[in-house]
């Protein structure tokens, strides 16, 4: 059965078979939503919440993209909503939740890393020193990396989800890719200093 025809059937009172399409794209959303907020239990939620708003604005589907690009829109929506509502939380906060264990996303660790707890902090220090430089890009470039990379979507898929051609999400993608390469190499952190020492 397509997506049309189980959202055909919802729509027609079949309120069940919703559940089919959770099942089916639950790890889509939950993926998208991670490479925004970094974090497990936020993800959860989001997934949670972007599949409420996707049943309740079911009926405005109209079908003229798949509906894993529509639900891949709303998945970007609620996660940058969500970062906008938390932009205020204070880098001590984040800190402080990183050592209370808030943060469960780290990789699983191997028997070396157990032998070796610097392994440990230095993998979780790189995975941190990642999230902040993507955290720190333009909304636009943030959302256009996140869907190539963590979703692996081709160029065509990503331009109908931002409703922007694929020439423009090209160009987000090296934009994206050359401000994530100063960050990581501390070219970001040099021109940062530099610029408030001029201010």
């Amino acid at each position: 059965m397509t997506d049309n025809e189980l959202i055909k059937l919802i729509l027609q009172g079949d309120r069940n078979k919703f559940a089919i399409i959770v099942e089916k794209y639950k790890q889509l959303v939950f993926r998208t939503c991670m490479g925004f907020v970094h974090d497990k239990d936020d993800a959860d939620d989001l997934t949670q919440e972007v599949f409420i708003q996707a049943y309740q604005s079911l009926s405005k589907f109209k079908k003229e993209s798949a509906f894993s690009t529509w639900l891949y829109r709303i998945a970007v929506n609620a996660s940058l909503n969500k970062i906008r509502k938390e932009s205020g939380r204070s880098f001590l906060q984040r800190i402080e939740s990183m050592f209370s264990g808030e943060i469960k996303n780290d990789p699983p660790f191997s028997s070396s890393d157990l032998d070796n707890p610097e392994n440990i902090f230095i993998r979780q220090e790189h995975s941190q020193w990642i999230q902040k430089a993507l955290d720190s890009l333009p909304e636009n470039q943030r959302t256009a990396i996140i869907l190539s990379k963590y979703d692996d979507l081709p160029q065509k898929e990503i331009a109908e989800i931002m409703d922007i051609n694929e020439g423009a999400v090209e160009a987000l993608l090296q934009r994206a890719k050359k401000n994530l390469r100063e960050k990581l190499s501390g070219d970001g952190q040099r021109k940062s200093k530099k610029q408030r020492r001029k201010n």
